[in-house]
């Protein structure tokens, strides 16, 4: 179909939709959202920010090429059919799916606190190796496994200790498989997760559960839906933060950076920055070296956030700026720093700064190979630097894209 390089990205996607002989409601649904929503995006009321919507769309109205919709010239960017492959996933869907439900004979319970170590272990290695998926992976089948046993077979206290456990390691499983897995395993983890941690009875898991369920809400483009929960798990852990221990504050804390990215994605910067500084507030409550072992909230996860918040609002003088004084070594997460330099990148990218932009990218594929290769935004950033580098840098920007996965035959 020939659009005309005038139209915007919401009249390309009516024009698509009614070349196809579709209704407003039956391409919503297809995309999991309301003829309102898509009504505003077609008639320029409300910006397409969300990569994944803008794949579901592409999908829906089955177009092979996401510049049909974008309007932007160079190489196709071809719209995949489905997840990321990755090699750990058969044997995560295994020990997820095909779980037992009675305990064999074979069941010798684990104590839960070498349990507990070995989950904490486990994020460790999620937050220090450059090949995270990969290595982390390929320890969570059996980990599940030994820890849903556990649960089975233990009970009183044992077993509350047991369902924390199982609780982080869903956490971790929903963190390792996330824009990789199928989504019924993304939800099946996420409510797993919380579930655990609801009859463990215990607030501090309960709230970090919350917390995993507000990224898959707000991934699969429920924004309102992950708000909510994020802010219900703060106000059910907050009478508990003045004699609870520093990881209690730490969730909370957490809590509120998600949910000011959750608003600053929604265009709602007053409430971003509300809710930004309630977690600047706790990070100063806690000691300045402090923090969280699974979310790494602390004054460095703090100031990241603060770039992500100022590019998701689309200020990116801001972004750069708040960048220029951070101390990446100051985040003990290689896979947090690696996002940074993808929140700088896409920063640079709104400037129109493709030079910058790739220079950056560059610099946090280094970092975290498989954070950049696995995550949406990190993707959508090579992509565009494959098709619209300056001419000088495009095989940088070429050898850029294959690493990150991208064809670029």
């Amino acid at each position: 179909m020939d659009l005309s390089a005038e139209l915007s990205v919401g009249e390309r996607i009516r024009v698509l939709r009614e070349s196809r002989g579709m209704s407003r409601a039956a391409l919503a649904q297809l995309c999991g959202r309301s003829s309102d929503w898509l009504k505003k995006i077609e008639t320029g009321e409300r910006e397409l920010r969300s990569h994944t919507l803008l794949l579901r769309l592409a999908a829906a109205l089955q177009v092979h090429d996401l510049a049909v919709i974008t309007g932007t010239d160079g190489p196709a960017a071809s719209v995949p059919l489905g997840r990321l492959p990755h090699p750990a996933m058969p044997g995560i869907w295994a020990a997820v799916m095909q779980r037992t439900l009675t305990a064999r004979r074979s069941d010798t319970p684990i104590e839960p606190a070498i349990l507990q170590g070995r989950v904490d272990q486990t994020w460790r290695l999620w937050h220090t190796s450059q090949h995270n998926r990969t290595e982390v992976g390929a320890v969570l089948p059996e980990l599940i496994r030994d820890i849903e046993a556990a649960v089975r077979t233990l009970d009183g206290e044992q077993r509350r200790t047991a369902l924390v456990a199982l609780s982080d390691v869903y956490r971790l499983t929903g963190q390792a498989t996330a824009y990789v897995a199928p989504a019924e395993l993304a939800w099946v983890v996420a409510d797993r997760a919380l579930a655990a941690a609801q009859d463990a009875d215990q607030p501090a898991a309960i709230a970090a559960a919350a917390w995993n369920m507000g990224n898959i809400l707000r991934e699969t483009s429920y924004p309102e839906e992950a708000l909510r929960v994020v802010l219900e798990a703060a106000d059910l852990i907050r009478p508990h933060l003045d004699s609870a221990p520093d990881d209690w504050r730490g969730i909370y804390g957490a809590l509120q950076l998600h949910a000011a990215v959750t608003t600053a994605r929604e265009g709602r910067e007053g409430d971003a920055w509300r809710y930004w500084d309630k977690g600047d507030q706790v990070a100063k409550s806690l000691p300045a070296s402090y923090v969280h072992p699974s979310t790494v909230f602390g004054r460095a996860n703090v100031d990241f956030h603060a770039v992500s918040v100022a590019t998701d609002l689309r200020k990116s003088q801001k972004a750069i700026g708040l960048a220029d004084d951070i101390d990446p070594d100051t985040m003990p997460s290689v896979e947090r720093q690696a996002r940074l330099w993808v929140e700088v990148a896409r920063g640079h990218l709104q400037r129109g700064d493709r030079t910058a932009a790739l220079h950056v990218m560059q610099m946090a594929h280094r970092i975290g190979a498989e954070t950049v290769a696995y995550t949406p935004s990190a993707r959508t950033v090579a992509a565009d630097l494959w098709r619209n580098a300056p001419r000088a840098m495009r095989r940088e920007a070429g050898a850029l894209a294959e690493k990150v996965g991208i064809a670029t035959g």
